[in-house]
């Protein structure tokens, strides 16, 4: 595992002081190899990886495209095992758990937030919010009053009836976020959130996503190769060939430059 001892000047360089008392992390990677066969030929994704991370934290991952960055996200979220090494989330290490036993767990704990929205085209915003509560059995009444609950806190009511195709890519990642909300999960992992989106809709979808997962203590692990999008986040880990190149805690994170937004829709019509 590689570490740069150089960090850049608006970052510092991240390590937790001696002597103080730290709460047990929320997710511990431990020595994680990835290694993919294609033919005869190996390609190692991921590289020794070792990194803990804290409940109410925003993390962000930045690398170019195949860093490794996106298949970090993978191996946390459970949708691929390691090759070698842990993944503890919580006190459960993911690694071990069978098919079954992963989709319960991503189900309880975690929601995701999609660069290209992964909306359902033929479903409604109250549909595509709600889906992830069907999934879990619960109750219709409650189900349809959380999902109302979590379309306005992304600024979205009256928007219940629209399919995706009735609204711009801004209000689309509105309904992504409500969605990863819905199910109240202790972590929230957002692949290139903002990569469809322009500059002032980005800076609306932060404001949206940071003030949500502040407020609720949610853990946020962000995925992204744009630097300005981890100037949001607490820590930066930077990822070059499957390695770990830094790890920096960020003493200037940067506050969306935006109004209170969340009852204007028509700010994120393009």
């Amino acid at each position: 595992m590689m570490y740069n001892n150089r960090c850049e000047s608006k970052f510092k360089c991240y390590k937790p002081k001696e002597g103080i008392s730290i709460n047990k992390p929320l997710i511990e990677v431990k020595h994680v190899r990835k290694v993919y066969r294609m033919g005869d030929e190996k390609v190692v994704a991921l590289d020794d990886i070792s990194l803990d991370i804290y409940r109410g934290e925003v993390v962000c991952f930045l690398g170019k495209s195949g860093s490794g960055k996106s298949t970090f996200l993978n191996m946390v979220a459970g949708l691929e095992k390691p090759t070698k090494g842990e993944i503890i989330i919580g006190g459960v290490p993911l690694h071990k758990l069978n098919e079954e036993q992963v989709t319960m767990f991503r189900q309880k704990n975690i929601g995701f937030i999609f660069q290209s929205y992964n909306l359902l085209p033929m479903l409604t915003t109250l549909e595509n919010v709600s889906y992830p509560l069907i999934l879990r059995g619960m109750d219709k009444k409650e189900r349809i009053k959380r999902t109302l609950r979590s379309i306005e806190e992304v600024g979205l009511k009256g928007y219940e009836e629209r399919k995706p195709s009735q609204m711009s890519g801004g209000q689309q990642q509105r309904v992504g976020i409500a969605r990863a909300l819905v199910v109240e999960p202790k972590i929230i992992f957002a692949d290139e959130p903002t990569g469809n989106l322009d500059t002032k809709t980005t800076e609306v979808i932060m404001k949206i996503m940071l003030d949500k997962v502040k407020s609720n203590n949610q853990t946020l692990i962000i995925v992204s190769h744009d630097s300005t999008i981890a100037e949001y986040a607490d820590r930066i880990v930077t990822i070059q060939d499957g390695n770990i190149l830094s790890i920096e805690k960020n003493e200037n994170i940067r506050t969306p430059q935006t109004e209170d937004v969340l009852g204007d829709t028509k700010k994120l019509e393009n």
